[in-house]
């Protein structure tokens, strides 16, 4: 969520008049996150954020804007996104398609504690069970081939020891097929950053530009590999993980396959996010506020993973 497009406040009103949403009294550029340009945007309506999509096209921007509707409307704490005077969730600004949703209250965790932990698997899983009746579809565009394209493209920006533990990751994970593991909806980037708590009660997941239909035990291992660790070392937490996993099975029970194939879903997580932090730091889009993450992070992260403690293991049903 950097900033690479400057809105001026002259342009911003003309946009808000798109919307029922009264007089612009203020808005801020957000530099957290990635992809996208976003401000908060205060009105005498409300508090909303705007989106300015930054790569993703036209065609894509329905699945998620749709989904981010559906999830609300089942439930699943999310932003609704907004709809302007026509009834329609995705406009466009600066030659850019954008979207207004409502700002949610909360902040984002540095540090979780159990209680938030259980919160968030609670509503993962509720995610994950009540996604099934979406009738839209979109592929996991960073799965193995972008794997194998991203580690090709910074082949000669990498040591040799980071370059062999990058092919023999993506050969381990290339000798494993998931066929039979479920499948369905999934956040795919469900850090710290895009969940929004006050106190213990999870306000909201935010964030669902990387959504897509893939296996559902990989998102589990997405947010496991930033909400269950200690961050100094990337060893998983045990109370945490505990504590996450029983509350997500609540909703939904874990299959045998999927308790066969954890070890290898927490290894293709964490070498997805290494890919994709590589990515960033070697090669960075201009920005007037970006955020660029630390790819160290999760290399230590993939290391810790390919020895995986007994007492990480998924839970019986």
């Amino acid at each position: 969520m950097s900033v690479y497009t400057i809105v001026e406040r002259e342009a911003l009103e003309t946009f808000l008049q798109q919307y029922p949403l009264g007089q612009l009294l203020e808005y801020q550029g957000i530099s957290s996150g990635i992809e996208n340009t976003n401000y908060f945007v205060t009105t005498t309506s409300g508090e909303f954020v705007l989106t300015l999509f930054e790569e993703m096209g036209e065609k894509e921007l329905p699945y998620f804007l749709e989904l981010m509707a559906y999830l609300a409307e089942h439930k699943v704490p999310s932003a609704h996104p907004l709809a302007d005077n026509d009834g329609h969730y995705l406009q466009h600004f600066y030659d850019k398609p954008a979207a207004l949703v409502r700002r949610l209250t909360g902040s984002e965790i540095l540090q979780p504690k159990l209680a938030q932990c259980q919160a968030l698997g609670h509503s993962l899983g509720h995610m994950h069970t009540a996604t099934p009746g979406f009738p839209l579809y979109r592929a996991n565009g960073r799965g193995p081939h972008w794997w194998r394209q991203i580690a090709k493209r910074l082949q000669e920006k990498l040591p040799e020891t980071d370059n062999h533990l990058l092919q023999e990751e993506i050969r381990f994970q290339g000798k494993h097929q998931h066929d039979n593991l479920p499948r369905g909806v999934i956040h795919a980037d469900l850090f710290r950053d895009n969940a929004l708590f006050n106190d213990d009660e999870l306000c909201g997941i935010i964030d669902f530009y990387y959504a897509c239909d893939d296996v559902l035990l990989y998102d589990v291992a997405v947010t496991v590999n930033d909400w269950c660790i200690d961050l100094e070392t990337g060893q998983l937490d045990v109370a945490r993980l505990h504590i996450f996993l029983d509350a997500y099975q609540q909703q939904r029970p874990f299959t045998f396959q999927e308790r066969e194939n954890w070890s290898v879903m927490l290894r293709a997580a964490a070498l997805r996010f290494w890919l994709s932090r590589l990515k960033d730091y070697h090669f960075p889009r201009p920005g007037e506020l970006t955020h660029t993450k630390d790819p160290e992070h999760f290399k230590q992260i993939l290391l810790a993973r390919r020895q995986l403690p007994d007492d990480c293991q998924l839970p019986e049903a």
